[in-house]
């Protein structure tokens, strides 16, 4: 698995900082290259981390950033379980990003529609790729090893032709979500997990450590060309046995 780095930090706090110093690295580069940073974003506890580290540097121009979401709920932007609906009261709104630098699904849609009509909206903005390349995405992982809206033993876990699949039957409320395939998320230049907190700490290392043997859909995460972070905490970190990167908040990824 060459490119993979595991990065474990004493706590959240010191992860943080890391994690806004690769948006912002991977952001600079990106646009120096090819003229705009394509994020692809996830929920959950990773919504208020990123969204007070990114804040905190005041001076980040996002006028050239392109956002989407590795997968959303199919629910309205002002319900608390809508991804986009927490980026935007947390981060958007206080930000110079342009509207038409936000990839948003139509709640409104059917899920199947909701998700062919994503897979439209990517297909625009990146016209020239089979499957879109984003600059960076983010990526959590749940307890039960599950990332972007791919769960354990689920049929989408095999998907190989759809850019955005749709799921009705999420075991994880609420049931109706879309999401992102493996062949987008290993298409990418660089994807980073973020991992925090005990109750992680037997699934990562089975994803970690045991690699493609793992049932874990995380464990699915291997960029064909990029690179491939996980930047975890002491606790998630506890029972790893490989070796680690050990860093504090000043470290340059």
């Amino acid at each position: 698995m060459a490119g993979r780095r595991v990065l474990v930090f004493p706590s959240s706090a010191e992860l943080g900082p890391v994690l806004a110093q690769l948006v912002t690295s991977r952001a600079e580069k990106a646009i120096s290259s090819h003229g705009r940073f394509t994020l692809g974003l996830s929920g959950g506890s990773l919504v208020s981390m990123l969204s007070k580290e990114l804040l905190a540097l005041s001076e980040l121009d996002y006028s050239k950033w392109l956002v989407g979401f590795c997968d959303e709920r199919l629910v309205s932007f002002d319900d608390p379980e809508s991804t986009y609906g927490l980026y935007k009261s947390q981060l958007f709104s206080k930000i110079n990003i342009p509207k038409s630098g936000i990839l948003t699904i139509d709640c409104s849609l059917p899920v199947n529609e909701c998700a062919e009509d994503y897979t439209r909206k990517l297909k625009e903005v990146f016209p020239d790729d089979d499957f879109p390349v984003f600059d960076l995405l983010l990526l959590g992982m749940g307890p039960d090893g599950h990332t972007c809206s791919l769960f354990p033993d689920h049929p989408l876990l095999e998907e190989t032709k759809k850019i955005v699949a749709p799921i009705s039957d999420s075991p994880k409320p609420p049931p109706q979500r879309v999401t992102m395939t493996f062949p987008v998320v290993n298409s990418a230049r660089c994807v980073a997990f973020i991992s925090t907190g005990g109750s992680k700490a037997p699934v990562l290392k089975e994803v970690l450590e045991d690699g493609k043997a793992s049932p874990f859909p995380a464990a699915r995460v291997v960029p064909t060309k990029g690179e491939l972070f996980w930047l975890v905490d002491e606790p998630a970190a506890a029972s790893l046995t490989i070796q680690v990167e050990r860093l504090g908040s000043g470290a340059k990824l």
